[in-house]
């Protein structure tokens, strides 16, 4: 059996990856593995199970893999592989292989991973969309896990900048999920990559889903944090940035938003607070090489927008305080009645300046 074939076979055994790991280091290759005897097999402690799966390989699934390969865009990357992320080796366990959807040559540009909640806050989405443009636009390809929420902002403001996007699944690439990204994930196909460990027909399951998050981090130079709550797998992507020497950024937001306490939970550990795209930039000078005119240089600084607005509008704005607040709260305020300040918020809105959710109002600071 060919390098490709049995790596692929000790995929599909399922092993635990520190077995694999072991049989890896042990054996050299993954063909050796497969025609090792089984009594060198229990000296290495492997269970029957375990032993049984490595000496009946799943041919079959083998054979659906190369087929799937087949496709035009379709890659399988073995870790040997010059197309392998090069980050991506130096973590513990790194994957054997990893299937792939797009331009792999992404896979080898300076990449920063963006993570947060499925379900976060207007602010919080605009917040990942404008970082992940920015940042985009200054030379750093995007790496999120193409969940609902922020990861999907975060690969939809990468694709209007510069530098694209790759986006790390935990299933089998036989199927996009969630099938709402569907449409999302063909452009990252156009302009970046999608990537997985897990064979094709692998269905998605809540267990696959912390090892996806350790190859998030583990492609990237650093991992921002925009919105989580305290029990987000978005800090368990964190805690392997860390294990990984890798940076750890955060957004801080409102003591009264519980997506907010995972990232002021990591910043109390130690990660970066961070209140604009150029602090992460900084930190990242040394390993990217940016453009020659600055991203920055086409957004405008929010007190330009703002000297723009007419007195009453102003007022408004400088009312809310950067706390998402109620038409209510905004009349104890303002010396307006509901309807007014109803009115001037949808203009606000219209503007770009404001961003509504749940009747709640707030500010946007479009410096990022």
């Amino acid at each position: 059996m060919d390098e490709l074939s049995a790596c692929l076979a000790l995929v599909r055994c399922n092993l635990p990856p520190t077995k694999l790991q072991d049989l890896l280091n042990h054996f050299t290759s993954a063909d050796r593995v497969l025609s090792a005897g089984i009594t060198e097999l229990e000296q290495l402690g492997l269970n029957p199970d375990n032993i049984k799966r490595i000496k009946s390989p799943d041919l079959a699934g083998i054979d659906r893999d190369l087929a799937w390969q087949g496709n035009p865009g379709h890659a399988i990357i073995l870790i040997g592989d010059t197309r392998y992320p090069q980050t991506l080796k130096s973590i513990n366990q790194p994957p054997i292989l990893l299937y792939a959807i797009g331009d792999t040559d992404y896979l080898n540009q300076p990449q920063f991973a963006m993570v947060g909640s499925r379900t976060p806050t207007a602010i919080g989405k605009r917040t990942a969309f404008d970082f992940a443009r920015h940042l985009s636009g200054s030379g750093l390809t995007i790496t999120s896990g193409l969940a609902l929420g922020i990861d999907t902002e975060c690969h939809r403001g990468a694709l209007e900048g510069l530098a694209g996007t790759v986006a790390v699944v935990a299933n089998g690439l036989n199927r996009i999920y969630p099938s709402s990204n569907t449409a999302l994930a063909e452009q990252i196909a156009q302009n970046g990559c999608i990537i997985t460990e897990s064979p094709v027909g692998t269905e998605p399951h809540k267990g696959l889903f912390p090892r996806r998050n350790r190859i998030i981090s583990g492609i990237a130079q650093g991992t921002l944090v925009v919105e989580a709550a305290k029990n987000s797998g978005s800090l368990i992507t964190a805690r392997h940035a860390l294990e990984q020497d890798r940076e750890v950024f955060a957004i801080p937001g409102s003591i009264h938003n519980p997506l907010a306490r995972g990232c002021h939970s990591l910043i109390k550990q130690g990660a970066k607070l961070v209140e604009t795209a150029e602090d992460i930039l900084e930190e990242l000078l040394p390993l990217v090489n940016f453009p020659s005119s600055s991203h920055t240089s086409a957004h405008i600084e929010s007190s330009e927008i703002e000297n723009s607005l007419d007195p009453d509008h102003q007022a408004l704005l400088d009312s809310m305080e950067y706390e998402a607040a109620s038409i209510d709260l905004l009349v104890e305020r303002n010396p307006l009645n509901a309807a007014e300040i109803a009115s001037m918020l949808l203009i606000l809105e219209l503007q770009g300046h404001v961003i509504s959710e749940n009747g709640l109002y707030s500010r946007i600071d479009s410096k990022h």
